[in-house]
């Protein structure tokens, strides 16, 4: 209720409990593309968890009783370290103070998805492109992708295309699990026919898992489509959400420093949402490559002259 000093903090803190708080994660996951193919890890300890990647692997050797006595030779497994470190992502949701007093709006029915969709957008945008990113996070995938060389670019034929990116991976010693591309790219897989101009049907890459980025952070300046084992990304959780009421604060466009909304003389309350996570790729060795040439993911890249379709 109001007072006259406003909205008191209880009734906007009403808003989200626990129950509430995880339906906001579990739809952000539904949400981010990066978090709902990706591996999840434990939750993380601390903010910065090493993680174990095999680096060399073991080796069998058949004895030979005629050299040596029949000696047993040794073998050794090297482990390399990589860290998964945690940074922390933010939304802000400012609020009219006669929108709390309306009993007739369903008000999280409105705020809920506009918090999902505003933190799967940003952590879609960093993991996938690098744009806004952490600084002790690692290149974005599709820049990683790009300084491992596992880019393709495209032909005539997306179905030939598809293959030739498959190839790149499996080359890495990684079997495709699936396929991330724009939303626009459901019209090209619509009308995908073979190298003999057939409809593909009952072919593995028919078969292939195949999502698609629609809340518009696909740069397709950069990517037609992604190719890999998505098992081998994988991300972990600090803290899952946390949240605070602001009710007499100023907030300021981050990119300019303007003022967007001054909470006290606009009779308004802000909720600022919070959750903390990091991510990484392992790309331990395999059976297939042990080289530092690896790499669990492959990009077509769009043809340099835009008017030709793929």
């Amino acid at each position: 209720m109001a007072n006259a000093k406003g909205i008191e903090k209880t009734n906007v803190e009403a808003l989200i409990e626990t129950q509430v708080a995880d339906e906001i994660f579990q739809g952000t996951i539904k949400e981010s593309k990066a978090l709902s193919m990706f591996r999840r890890l434990p939750n993380m300890t601390s903010d910065k968890t090493k993680l174990r990647i095999l680096d060399s692997l073991p080796i069998a050797y058949f004895v030979d009783e005629t050299k040596d006595n029949g000696r047993k030779n040794i073998t050794k497994m090297a482990w390399a370290n990589k860290y998964i470190n945690a940074a922390e992502i933010a939304v802000i949701v400012p609020i009219k103070e006669n929108l709390l007093n309306d009993a007739d709006v369903d008000l999280w029915a409105q705020i809920r998805p506009r918090l999902q969709e505003a933190f799967a957008r940003k952590i879609d945008d960093a993991i996938f492109n690098g744009t806004g990113k952490p600084t002790d996070w690692r290149k974005g995938l599709i820049p990683s992708i790009i300084d491992a060389g596992a880019e393709v670019t495209a032909g005539d034929n997306l179905y030939s295309d598809i293959n030739d990116v498959m190839t790149k991976v499996e080359t890495s010693g990684y079997n495709v699990t699936g396929l991330l591309g724009g939303v626009e790219l459901k019209g090209k897989f619509r009308m995908m026919t073979d190298t003999t101009g057939q409809p593909i049907k009952g072919t593995e890459i028919d078969g292939l898992n195949r999502t698609f980025m629609d809340n518009g952070m696909w740069d397709k300046t950069k990517s037609v489509l992604i190719a890999g084992d998505f098992n081998q990304a994988v991300y972990a959780m600090r803290q899952d959400i946390s949240y605070k009421v602001l009710t007499e604060a100023v907030i300021q466009d981050p990119s300019d420093g303007s003022i967007l909304y001054n909470l006290a003389q606009e009779d308004m309350v802000a909720l600022r949402v919070t959750m903390r996570l990091g991510w990484e790729i392992p790309n331990p060795v395999n059976a297939e490559n042990e080289t530092n040439t690896r790499f669990p993911f492959a990009n077509l890249k769009p043809k340099t002259n835009p008017s030709v379709s793929l």
